[in-house]
């Protein structure tokens, strides 16, 4: 939050206080600054930037105590505050530090104070240094709270409105954003890796500082933020928070697989975006589900919420099985797996987690066998074109060995790339408000910003008790 104090020629008694105390911490530094603001006014241009460790001071009798920047021109004294933050330190490595507060950039900006931010499975590219990712970025692209500033732009939000932001961030007036690809908006992130599309702490995805913080600005607030019936900490707190990605994203696998009602579908992965596919898919009434992984309790869950019909790939190879218990090949079929899946033909060794055991492709492969010809494919798990992790050096570079042979003959199709969150997000949210849905049973873990280095490695280690977690700062 930007705290004016005032103008040079137009003092305040506020001003004049927190004045006061920058010159003591001033007339303190070793060696000695030239103190502050002791005429009337400061002549001339913008010549003095003071960095102040900390500051203490009072306005309107509310006590400031941060790490802070104060810039000092002609006509006004600006306190940029800090808050804390999840930042990105290096492999295997997120602490929680002091990061600037978000301003209003532009008119059309709004600052949210967050109640509920979400450590995600993409996250863990990140932090796993799969990924180009470099120290410093503050994660949190899975973000709700409360409105609490908005620029002059804004017409559709007022300070107060409880909202859940979609991971992506989009103009809303781009060929792609009028066409409804909001993951792909042609305009918020010009410099970024990839060929269209922005989001909240992500390498690559634009300048959008994350949300496992205090506060978020969210651009094109107006078309970014969706408002949310309700209360802070109700009881749908937990389900809404889950609007921002992993709900509408489980859907978007099933749409891009265009599962009908009545059909068969398979979803490898039993993580919380292959529960929400498997949840998705119950909703639309799909006759028949099968979800693929190798974590039991996982299995368990996705079987008592969704009724699916849990595949251990560990016990043997998950399309024989599909086969032999279905009797035929499925209708449909969703990857919310990605490039770090694992071989079931590898030695299983111990329970942890082996990245040696990855194969990228085995996946999309098995999905290629497992689904009837003409069926459709939905791929929603991640995949990247650099992967400094990778088993070789062909999947370093995105470049994987699928079986396109077997793809064609068959006639499949597939779709891939990242969800466009606001296609599906407010339907979803009228879902969960009317009853109809309740994804909150993929939740393991609430807990304060100060606990997301320790949750972020019990997650990396593949902890069977730590399926998603809600940061609340």
């Amino acid at each position: 939050m930007l705290l004016d104090v005032g103008l040079a020629d137009e003092r305040t008694d506020a001003a004049d206080e927190v004045v006061g105390a920058i010159e003591r911490i001033v007339d303190d530094v070793d060696p000695p600054t030239t103190p502050l603001w002791r005429g009337s006014s400061s002549p001339g241009p913008p010549e003095t930037i003071v960095a102040i460790e900390r500051l203490d001071a009072c306005r309107k009798g509310v006590v400031v105590a941060a790490r802070a920047y104060l810039y000092v021109s002609r006509r006004t004294i600006i306190i940029l505050h800090t808050m804390k933050g999840v930042v990105y330190q290096g492999e295997h490595h997120v602490e929680v530090d002091e990061v600037d507060e978000p301003t209003l950039q532009g008119p059309n900006d709004a600052i949210i104070d967050i109640t509920t931010t979400c450590i995600c499975g993409s996250d863990l590219h990140m932090y796993e240094g799969r990924t180009d990712a470099q120290p410093g970025i503050v994660f949190g692209h899975e973000n709700m709270g409360i409105v609490e500033k908005v620029g002059d732009g804004v017409d559709d939000l007022e300070v107060g409105d409880r909202v859940v932001a979609p991971f992506n961030v989009a103009c809303g007036h781009c060929k792609n954003c009028e066409e409804g690809k909001t993951g792909f908006c042609l305009n918020v992130n010009p410099d970024g890796d990839v060929p269209a599309g922005g989001a909240y702490g992500y390498v690559g995805m634009g300048p959008y500082q994350g949300g496992q913080a205090e506060k978020l600005r969210i651009p094109y607030a107006d078309f970014n933020a969706l408002k949310l019936p309700g209360e802070p900490e109700d009881e749908y707190e937990q389900s809404f928070a889950l609007l921002a990605d992993i709900f509408p994203t489980g859907w978007h696998g099933t749409e891009l697989a265009d599962l009908q009602p009545g059909e068969s579908v398979v979803i490898f992965g039993a993580g919380p975006v292959g529960q929400m596919a498997a949840y998705s898919a119950k909703i639309k009434g799909a006759s028949k589900i099968y979800i693929v992984d190798r974590v039991e309790a996982r299995l368990e869950l996705a079987a008592e919420h969704t009724g699916a019909v849990p595949i251990n790939f560990e016990e043997g190879d998950p399309v024989e099985q599909i086969l032999s218990d279905f009797g035929d090949e499925v209708d449909k079929g969703v990857d919310a797996v990605g490039y770090q899946a694992l071989d079931p033909d590898t030695d299983v060794g111990s329970d942890a987690y082996d990245p040696a055991r990855e194969n990228p492709a085995v996946v999309l492969n098995q999905l290629i066998d497992v689904v009837k010809p003409k069926g459709q494919l939905g791929i929603i798990g991640l995949y990247v074109p650099s992967d400094p992790g990778a088993p070789d050096e062909m999947a370093a570079q995105g470049r994987l060995g699928i079986d396109f042979g077997k793809l064609f003959e068959k006639g499949q199709q597939l779709g891939t790339g990242q969800c466009d969150v606001k296609k599906y997000n407010r339907y979803l949210r009228d879902l969960i408000a009317e009853d109809v849905a309740d994804p909150s049973f993929v939740v393991t873990h609430e807990a304060g910003l100060d606990e997301a280095p320790d949750l972020y490695e019990r997650f990396d280690d593949r902890d069977e008790d730590v399926l998603k977690v809600l940061l609340k700062p």
